[in-house]
């Protein structure tokens, strides 16, 4: 295993440098011998200001300027794509994840045993990820590890080429950077959250979302119920219904990264898709690893990215589809 390598971005190991034959291209599936995927949330579309200018928002992510975009209706996943959803897409089609066919995946060091955290090559700059043998959506810990009981939980540890085969497998496609902020916020207009401006509420159930809770990388107090990911379907939805839009998983989307966007509150973009090409794809929502102090882009404004053949333990994907 070679040296790996990051993205960029301290949130996000990437396998870039590495040398996988066959990565580049999403390969043909038959159809299927299901139904897809139920239909998802119907949103009406219109517009909304995106992204923000945040002081809390990372240099270089090119969060802003906040300008006005306007989308078509289309219809959204009301929670990322479950462990079990894909394990039918791969029983009926065969497929090999990326992190399948390379052979290792990144693993956050805490959750390994001692011995594996001791021998794993680690980013220089992320030194809580480990590359490990092994290590898929089946075996998400590497080797011996697995999924049962985490049927629910988001798959992980999928490439953004594993999510765009899947997309396809279900009859939809992954959502473009506009659709998914415009879904996360909810209808509401240039707040911090999905639900607001405060991340956590008062009361007997302060939690509202699955990030890390207590000081990073060392000591995860797991307050708001999970350490590692959580159920697709956990804590409240927003007023769209959809769920854990902020925290459990990164989520990728259609479009390349570029900073530096177009438009403004007074000139409206249409349906907006990203640039024609590049080298990462933009991911959203953050994860149950993102903490204020190093990353704090569980916002719905907040974005990163990674190479599309990058897979790691916090991310996956939810699917969008034409309105009927």
């Amino acid at each position: 295993m070679s040296e790996p390598q990051t993205s960029g971005h301290c949130c996000m190991p990437s396998v870039a440098g590495q040398s996988v034959s066959g990565v580049g291209r999403v390969r043909p599936q038959r159809q299927h011998a299901e139904p897809a995927d139920p239909a998802g949330v119907l949103l009406p579309g219109g517009e909304f200001l995106m992204g923000a200018e945040d002081p809390d928002g990372v240099p270089g992510d090119g969060e802003g300027p906040v300008r006005t975009v306007r989308v078509a209706s289309f219809r959204i996943d009301a929670h990322a794509v479950s462990n079990a959803r894909f394990a039918a897409f791969v029983a009926d089609t065969g497929y090999r994840t990326d992190a399948e066919r390379l052979g290792w995946s990144y693993v956050f060091a805490g959750f390994l045993p001692a011995a594996l955290r001791r021998g794993a090559a680690r980013p220089e700059a992320t030194p809580w990820w480990c590359a490990v043998g092994g290590a898929s959506w089946r075996e998400p810990e590497g080797a011996g590890s697995g999924v049962a009981g985490r049927e629910n939980h988001p798959v992980v540890h999928v490439s953004w080429y594993d999510a765009a085969a899947y997309a396809a497998w279900a009859g939809k496609r992954l959502p473009t950077e506009a659709e998914w902020e415009y879904a996360a916020r909810g209808g509401l207009e240039q707040r911090r959250y999905p639900w607001g401006d405060e991340l956590d509420a008062e009361g007997e159930h302060p939690y509202r979302c699955n990030i890390w809770r207590g000081v990073f990388p060392t000591r995860n107090t797991a307050a708001d119920g999970y350490r590692g990911t959580a159920p697709v379907d956990a804590f409240a939805p927003n007023a769209f219904g959809l769920y854990n839009m902020s925290g459990n998983v990164w989520e990728w989307c259609a479009d390349w990264w570029a900073v530096g966007h177009q438009g403004g509150p007074d000139r409206p973009l249409v349906d907006p898709q990203g640039p024609p090409d590049g080298t990462r794809k933009v991911i959203r929502g953050g994860s149950h690893l993102c903490h204020a102090s190093y990353c704090n882009r569980y916002r719905v404004a907040a974005r990163t990215a990674n190479t599309p053949d990058s897979s790691s333990g916090h991310t996956g994907f939810r699917c969008v589809a034409p309105a009927p």
